[in-house]
């Protein structure tokens, strides 16, 4: 018989000291929104925020304070959004890290509750973006496994269109956003972790093409399991796309809190992406 080794997961405490270490001074609403009008945020910005919460260091009030920084930093008119995705919500055929048994399959698709998005945690997004999708007047939107959330004066009407076949393409809040002039701010997290690119993915010719699966509840709050086609979304070679959109110049760097933070316009990172993806991808045709 192989014997399993136990996994040895990380130590809060141990990394909470980590993060207070190389932090000088705690990090507070106050200090945040300070760093982020210093980035160059504006009163009335529409901003699609990627977190990486330790980078900033240590926060008193954690992602609520960061979320609170953000809204003063845009003030009463501006909106916050941030991706709220729910990927387990998939055909257990396709899961990797990990996988499930075979004979697991059929009760997967047969018994996972369907997408609500009142209820469905986030998964895999990180504290921010599950606070943010549960704070008072938050708007979710519609699609079971690519979700985005946002608070503001702007966040129905952004969120009000996802459709199922078109995860991050022009008929998701990423193609509302993107015609809004919003902006993409990265806080601490890295180009992988762009969701515009995967708007220029869609756009991108040659985009292929794959059939997905999940659970949805439908207008009468049944649940089923159903399946669609979308163009291919990969994020293997965002960082290598980051590189390069960095390099055109065409993005603002500084520091909010202990993390390095970028800010760019959305739909002109989208139109780079649109045009740099089917030139450094195999099979993917460039006209």
């Amino acid at each position: 018989m192989t014997s399993v080794l136990p996994v040895r997961l990380p130590d809060p405490a141990a990394r909470e000291a980590t993060v207070v270490a190389r932090t000088p001074a705690p990090r507070t609403r106050r200090s945040l929104a300070a760093d982020l009008r210093a980035l160059g945020v504006r009163d009335g910005d529409v901003l699609l925020v990627h977190t990486a919460l330790s980078a900033l260091g240590w926060v008193a009030g954690r992602e609520q304070a960061v979320i609170l920084a953000l809204l003063d930093a845009v003030g009463p008119t501006g909106t916050i959004v941030v991706p709220t995705q729910t990927g387990t919500n998939s055909d257990p055929s396709e899961w990797q890290a990990p996988s499930v048994p075979v004979e697991w399959w059929d009760v997967i698709r047969a018994e996972a509750p369907g997408y609500d998005p009142d209820r469905t945690p986030t998964d895999g997004m990180g504290w921010l973006p599950e606070s943010l999708r549960t704070w008072p007047g938050a708007v979710r939107s519609s699609h079971p496994q690519t979700s985005f959330a946002a608070l503001g004066a702007r966040a129905a009407s952004l969120l009000a269109r996802h459709d199922l076949d078109c995860r991050f393409g022009d008929r998701s809040p990423l193609g509302a956003l993107a015609a809004a002039g919003a902006r993409v701010l990265l806080l601490g997290a890295g180009y992988d972790a762009c969701t515009a690119f995967h708007l220029g993915e869609a756009r991108s010719a040659g985009a292929p093409r794959e059939r997905l699966a999940c659970a949805v509840l439908d207008a009468d709050g049944e649940r089923r399991w159903t399946d669609y086609v979308d163009q291919v979304a990969d994020e293997r070679d965002f960082a290598a796309l980051g590189a390069a959109w960095e390099a055109a110049g065409e993005v603002t760097a500084g520091e909010v809190g202990s993390a390095r933070a970028t800010i760019f316009e959305l739909d002109a990172a989208a139109r780079f992406a649109e045009s740099w993806i089917p030139a450094h991808r195999p099979g993917w045709t460039t006209t």
